[in-house]
């Protein structure tokens, strides 16, 4: 039987154990760790997307649709089958009708960059902010998108020569923002009778989509100078509902609207011995004749019920009368026609379309003849008082006089004796009286 040395395995195997260790303990020191560098930023490019879709992937063709053209004509353009477009159509009734696209509106087609040129995207522009996303592969997915809209605070002046309309053309204003105000004075200021020498002053809102003006936004104060007399409106919420109140608190809306119509001239009074046009004899007029182009919409002054839609040959024409309350009735002469869904019985609201300007009855020219009765008389409806509705609450007083000495700071921005350039600042931000 053979015995194992010890003594030789010990010195034959310590020194090469010693040397694996002192081996690995080197290489582990002289190993160099990944160093870290926190300051280092990868830059990750950002795709160019129009409509949410990477423009970068494509090759884009815009175009407009022309007169008469419909969807089928455009996409067979770029290689759309007919079949697929007929399946387009169907699946999109749910979204959007095809057939209401609309000449002179934008459309942009999405083509792949290879040599094949297919059609994957159709997006239809149905306004300036709103979209519809047609996609031409696999499921025919429609949805859809709005734009990003921004809004540009405004203030702005001017000084009536002619009519409020030219003052805002005179001052590179949009023309739409004497609309807007002239609904907003509907109840105070009558602006068939504004002067030369009238001036006003506002704050508004302006529209923007991909950095091109599309129009007018909310208007947050406004003073308009009226026969030197200011009248104010500040634009102010409370109990979830916004009016136009002046620098008192009290609201410009009232029972009654100043007029009819929108733009025109009085052609004729109230009197009680005018020379009639086509009977060329005295008899009383108890109306006002406000001349306006045939077709100009009528409305309602106030809230009533139509009592009264026939057509009077030797006088009146087609015409309308409405019961506001046990005390006036107003008359509306001389229509071509009427709005639809108006018939004797219907209850009509406060500046609702109810007819439109005409030239019939005994008449020389398009205009309308309005009247009003007061407790059955006939009064001159340029005189007529009309109550207020109602004022800021009590409760919102402070709250409504500090937004409008802040508006008041900022209509002082701008000065109508100078020759206007509309300042543009940051938002307006209303505090809300809830």
């Amino acid at each position: 039987m053979k015995y194992i040395n010890i003594k030789n395995i010990l010195l034959i195997g310590l020194p090469l154990i010693i040397a694996v260790v002192a081996t690995a303990i080197l290489l582990k020191l002289t190993k160099k760790e990944p160093v870290v560098n926190e300051n280092i930023e990868i830059e990750i490019e950002t795709p160019t997307l129009k409509y949410g879709i990477p423009v970068d992937s494509f090759i884009l063709n815009e175009g407009t649709v022309a007169n008469n053209q419909y969807l089928s004509q455009i996409l067979n353009n770029y290689g759309v089958s007919l079949g697929k477009i007929d399946s387009i159509a169907k699946k999109s009734l749910h979204v959007f009708d095809v057939r209401k696209i609309k000449t002179g509106q934008k459309y942009t087609v999405f083509q792949t960059t290879d040599s094949l040129k297919k059609a994957q995207y159709f997006v239809y522009e149905n306004s300036p902010v709103e979209f519809f996303v047609f996609e031409l592969f696999d499921s025919l997915r429609i949805y859809r998108g709005e734009k990003e809209v921004q809004t540009v605070s405004c203030i702005a002046s001017g000084t009536i020569k002619s009519s409020l309309w030219n003052a805002m053309k005179d001052n590179n204003l949009d023309p739409m923002l004497a609309i807007d105000l002239s609904n907003i004075y509907a109840w105070t200021i009558d602006f068939f009778a504004i002067q030369k020498g009238d001036r006003f002053r506002v704050a508004f809102d302006e529209i923007y989509v991909d950095s091109v003006r599309i129009g007018i936004g909310e208007i947050h104060a406004a003073e308009f100078e009226h026969y030197s007399q200011p009248h104010y409106a500040f634009r102010f919420m409370q109990n979830d509902s916004i009016g136009f109140f002046d620098d008192k608190g009290e609201n410009l809306q009232k029972q009654f609207l100043k007029a009819p119509l929108n733009f025109s001239r009085i052609s004729s009074g109230f009197s009680s011995g005018r020379m009639h046009p086509v009977l060329r004899i005295r008899r009383p007029h108890y109306g006002v004749d406000y001349a306006a182009p045939k077709g100009t919409p009528v409305v309602s002054i106030g809230e009533g019920t139509v009592i009264a839609k026939a057509y009077e040959a030797a006088g009146g024409g087609y015409y309308l009368k409405i019961k506001h309350n046990s005390v006036y009735t107003t008359t509306y002469m001389h229509l071509s026609g009427y709005a639809s869904g108006i018939a004797v019985g219907t209850r009509v609201r406060q500046g609702q379309e109810i007819g439109y300007v005409g030239s019939t009855g005994l008449s020389t020219g398009p205009h309308l003849d309005f009247r009003v009765t007061q407790n059955n008389s006939y009064i001159d409806p340029l005189k007529m008082e009309s109550p207020p509705a109602e004022p800021v609450k009590q409760e919102y007083m402070p709250l409504f006089y500090a937004y409008r000495d802040s508006m008041m700071n900022k209509l002082e921005e701008v000065h109508p004796a100078e020759e206007n350039v509309p300042v543009k600042d940051t938002a307006v931000n209303q505090p809300a009286g809830r």
